[in-house]
């Protein structure tokens, strides 16, 4: 039995140009814009052909970017927006904490909107009453609940929201964000709430880009980007390809810097000049490339030129935090390697089979220096790099490793799906 489903639902959004001024009823008869819909160029496309099914009693998630269309398709489900295209059905009663305050009258008392709130969630006055002890110890606000609610905190207005949309026991319970404004403990008491929820058969679909929460909370999960669904499935599965994509334009990133640095901006650099680092990469997979899985065969590259014969020359790479912690570092010298000559180009390789940092992002400083120390060329964060993990750990070694536990009852880790 579905209680949400979607069918090519598409929602558009005029799009505000310069020199916008409101228009009356009478223009935009004139100009047919009521019938005649919107030209291209002046529509922004929030959601796009997007179809998916939310069964009874499912934890649903929703995860992207910001404007990836994860509110508006919220506000949708909620009855707030009409679609542009396309169909959507909800079944059952639904109660959304999607915007903070939404539904609130700042000038009259938390009680007052209580009883306003549980109206316009479908409650009759008696109802609201017979809950309304409830609601307010569940919010934790007894002492301010005569205070007119424009002098709460934002974690106040989440409170007083959650609480009573929770208690009106919706069939279909509908979360943004806003959740992240509460304090700690009453999130525990909100992710307790949504348990029991979920426990009599209810539905909830959440958005959130607290990933953690999504995979431990929901049993599937919708990728949006830009409008359009980039799969539905297993969270971990939707979320790690997810991760995988923002680490993958966060290298792109970082290429693109290295890159515009190199021509434009100058860099912290030092040395006597006697040898000269021309470029720097990272090669993954003999790709170049500024992200990679924590485990993943990498390689730095530093292409030099020393115009001068030099007998006494060292090459070496270090990385380190961005906040300066050095994290592991090598040269030729620690290596064993002994100079002898080099004059013109040269082309030097720190091969990693594994390099098991940490996920995180990191900085990589590369030099050529002499035996003693002595700086020919020293360049400090010459570029950055973005370690992704499925694991989570603390610290910025990441080495291979299992548990085994015996004499306890616990449930294991999900399954990878293959």
């Amino acid at each position: 039995m579905s209680a949400i489903r979607a069918e090519g639902l598409s929602k558009l959004y005029r799009r505000t140009s310069a020199g916008f001024k409101m228009r009356t009823l009478k223009s935009a008869l004139l100009d047919r814009s009521l019938v005649r819909g919107l030209r291209p160029g002046e529509a922004v496309t929030a959601i796009e052909s997007l179809s998916f099914e939310v069964s009874a009693g499912e934890a649903f998630g929703v995860i992207g970017g910001n404007g990836s269309g994860k509110s508006t398709l919220l506000k949708l489900v909620a009855g707030l927006l009409q679609p542009t295209s396309g169909k959507l059905a909800v079944d059952g009663r639904v109660a959304a904490l999607i915007e903070l305050g939404a539904g609130f009258h700042p000038e009259i008392s938390g009680r007052e909107n209580v009883f306003i709130n549980g109206s316009i969630l479908g409650l009759s006055r008696s109802d609201i009453e017979r809950r309304y002890d409830e609601i307010v110890e569940f919010s934790g606000l007894g002492d301010f609940i005569e205070e007119p609610v424009k002098n709460y905190s934002s974690g106040m207005y989440v409170r007083l929201g959650f609480a009573v949309a929770i208690h009106t026991d919706p069939e279909v319970l509908l979360v943004d964000e806003v959740l992240a404004v509460g304090d700690e403990q009453f999130a525990h008491r909100c992710l307790a709430k949504i348990e029991e929820h979920l426990g009599r058969g209810r539905t909830l679909m959440v958005v959130s880009h607290s990933l953690d929460l999504v995979e431990s909370l929901c049993d599937r999960v919708l990728w949006l980007e830009k409008g359009h669904s980039q799969g539905v499935g297993e969270p971990r599965r939707m979320i790690d390809a997810y991760r995988e994509q923002v680490a993958a334009e966060e290298g792109r990133a970082h290429l693109a810097e290295k890159k515009r640095d190199e021509e434009e901006a100058p860099e912290d650099r030092w040395g006597s000049g006697q040898a000269r680092i021309e470029s720097t990469r990272l090669l993954v997979g003999g790709e170049e490339r500024y992200d990679f899985a924590t485990g993943d065969a990498v390689a730095f590259e530093i292409s030099a030129r020393c115009e001068e014969p030099l007998d006494d020359f060292v090459f070496g790479v270090a990385v380190s935090t961005p906040r300066g912690m050095e994290c592991w570092g090598t040269n030729t010298d620690l290596a064993g390697f002994e100079p002898e000559r080099w004059q013109g180009a040269a082309t030097v390789r720190l091969r990693c089979p594994e390099l098991r940092l940490a996920p995180g992002e990191y900085l990589v400083d590369v030099a050529v220096h002499s035996r003693s120390g002595a700086p020919y060329d020293y360049r400090k964060g010459v570029f950055r790099l973005t370690v992704r993990a499925r694991d989570r750990g603390v610290g910025v070694y990441f080495p291979q490793h299992d548990w085994q536990l015996e004499g306890l009852r616990v449930k294991p880790p999900r399954a990878e799906e293959t």
